[in-house]
């Protein structure tokens, strides 16, 4: 597996060999060995599966309490997969980080508990999947807003975002429920 740094701590992206031949091809989404090799040794508890159309844009979700970290690949289509490091002893503490996902590159985006989560859906569809290390708990569920101008994502839009009224309501930066 190809492991490379992102810009904000401990984020990385991954690409998984691939074994293909006329008939397709085959990957490892997920070997323990693999991931701890590459530095990832959190256990994963649940497993997440989110479909969405064209310019949805979901997020920026986190848990306070409860962080989780994630694990996300894209099975079909393409997402502008987007984080924002809420840890506040972090070098990068305040800055985010966006890389395309789909299934055609089959890059996976490892983000350690402490993140905010979001997507946007640059195809006309596509299907999430990520694995968490923590269990999903509403009573600590917040969502930062955004299109939040401090943060000033670019979240690359070729119309307007389709969000959810949770999602509507998220909170700026400046608000948010950081970690210590």
């Amino acid at each position: 597996m190809k492991v490379t740094p992102a810009s904000l701590k401990g984020v990385l992206i991954l690409e998984p060999r691939i074994f293909g031949d006329e008939r397709g091809y085959f990957l490892e989404s997920y070997n323990q060995r693999t991931m701890g090799e590459a530095g990832i040794h959190e256990h994963f508890v649940q497993d997440n599966h989110s479909f969405s159309a064209h310019n949805v844009v979901r997020g920026l979700h986190y848990q306070i309490q409860r962080p989780q970290g994630k694990l996300v690949r894209v099975v079909a289509g393409e997402i502008l997969d987007v984080a924002v490091d809420l840890r506040r002893n972090s070098p990068t503490f305040g800055r985010w980080e966006a890389v395309r996902l789909s299934g055609q590159n089959n890059r996976m985006l490892w983000m350690p508990a402490g993140l905010a989560h979001g997507f946007r859906v640059v195809s006309n569809d596509a299907h999430v999947l990520y694995k968490a290390t923590d269990f999903y708990f509403p009573e600590f569920d917040r969502t930062l807003a955004w299109n939040d101008p401090d943060l000033k994502i670019d979240w690359q839009l070729d119309g307007e975002a389709i969000v959810s009224a949770k999602d509507n309501l998220g909170i700026p930066f400046r608000q948010a429920e950081v970690y210590e």
